[in-house]
């Protein structure tokens, strides 16, 4: 845990090393091999973030003639190398190339900055203007995308369980969000408080890609990751918010180990205390809050979520009912007696999570 408002070495990517873990015991090598890699890599990052990282907000260089409420975006291509930032191949403004991930890396990065500007009134992650980079065709076969606290980094997947990490707009609006995270509560990445991390990145990830789509909460499918895994595998994404647990039941993968109410809260040293499991709990609210509230989930559900990641009272190591406290004190402060009120109360009930 930081203090004094110091940041976190952050280093967080989309595919728990849970999942990971299973595929790289599979006895196929085709499956094994890239999963192993991936896990080597992401620790070697890992590591990397945290010797590398200073205490304080990184400083970040705004563009030449940068315009307040535009994106400044830039695309690179580490050419299957691991070498960041890689080769510039898009900046902002350019034309569409033709390569197909160059170019949905530079729409995700734009539609995330939308979201952010026209819904919570935030210029990019950081609130100032912070140009968006990500890198795509990272290293070889790579299972994995992340967000290292500086930027977003994409692998094109193993063509056998994963497909390429760009497809899933959510995907890369999730790993954003945990910038804006990063900038804001710098929730604490174990235990509950990492869950809250994850699931606010869910959060998030599944409102830009309803955004983008145009869609209601009542039609969105709230899966986290769908058009991710590849053909051979059965499931449907990485997570769930609408039903946790039932996004994948594979024989390789294994099943989807989200809970979806406090009973049955998973206690576990791994994946910094089940960050990416417990998750669930607080997916499950929002998507029940949402749709209890009806319209565009991004409106009111998701402008209480931001007001409490914003706004100063959330603890770096805040737990589950913490977070839902301040949720209903933010339902109250921006919409009164409400329904919002009365609906946000009722989903932290149904998924076991006490409001003080």
């Amino acid at each position: 845990m930081t203090t004094n408002g110091g940041f976190e070495p952050v280093f967080c990517t989309i595919v728990p090393p849970h999942v990971l873990d299973r595929l790289s015991q599979a006895d196929d090598p085709v499956l094994a091999g890239p999963a192993r890699r991936t896990l080597q890599r992401d620790a070697f990052e890992r590591t990397q973030r945290r010797l590398t990282t200073v205490i304080g907000a990184p400083a970040v260089a705004l563009p030449a003639g940068a315009e307040p409420g535009q994106p400044h975006r830039t695309v690179y291509d580490a050419r299957h190398g691991t070498d960041l930032p890689g080769t510039k191949v898009r900046g902002e403004g350019d034309a569409p190339g033709k390569d197909a991930t160059v170019n949905r890396a530079y729409a995700g990065l734009g539609a995330t900055f939308e979201l952010l500007l026209k819904a919570y009134g935030r210029d990019s992650i950081d609130g100032a203007g912070m140009p968006l980079d990500a890198t795509v065709h990272y290293d070889r076969d790579y299972n994995n995308a992340f967000w290292n606290g500086e930027q977003m980094v994409f692998g094109d997947g193993d063509g056998e369980i994963f497909l390429d990490f760009t497809i899933p707009v959510d995907v890369i609006g999730h790993e954003l969000a945990h910038g804006v995270t990063q900038h804001t509560a710098n929730l604490t990445y174990f235990g509950q408080s990492g869950a809250l991390n994850e699931s606010v990145s869910d959060v998030f990830g599944s409102l830009i890609k309803q955004y983008t789509l145009g869609q209601t909460a009542t039609e969105a499918d709230w899966l986290i990751g769908a058009g991710l895994l590849a053909p051979r595998v059965t499931g449907v994404a990485l997570r769930s918010m609408k039903a946790p647990g039932t996004a994948y039941d594979d024989d390789v993968l294994g099943k989807d180990p989200q809970p979806a109410t406090m009973d049955d809260y998973v206690r576990t040293g791994r994946d910094n205390g089940g960050v990416h499991i417990n998750s669930g709990i607080p997916n499950r609210a929002f998507h029940l809050f949402a749709v209890r509230l009806g319209g565009h989930a991004w409106e009111r559900a998701g402008q209480i979520w931001y007001d409490v990641l914003t706004g100063g009272e959330l603890e770096q190591d805040a737990q589950f009912t913490d977070f839902a406290t301040l949720t209903v004190k933010a339902a109250r402060e921006r919409y009164g007696d409400g329904e919002e009120l009365e609906a946000v109360r009722k989903a932290w009930e149904q998924v076991g999570v006490r409001t003080l």
